[in-house]
């Protein structure tokens, strides 16, 4: 993948994390709500690994 297309995702999941997070109850939370969390959390540092590789492979490349 390009740079862009993984910061376009890295922004995706970021903002899916960020409506996980809001629709998240005070209180009890709901199994499913507790897995939409997670994997939201799960995607988002997917992406940001993802996106440190590609930075890292543009460096060695010089």
């Amino acid at each position: 993948m390009d740079r862009q297309t993984l910061l376009a995702r890295r922004e995706q999941c970021a903002q899916e994390l960020a409506e996980a997070r809001a629709a998240m109850p005070f209180h009890s939370a709901r199994p499913w709500q507790l897995e939409r969390l997670e994997r939201a959390e799960e995607e988002l540092a997917e992406a940001e690994r993802l996106l440190a590789q590609c930075a890292q492979e543009a460096s060695d490349a010089k």
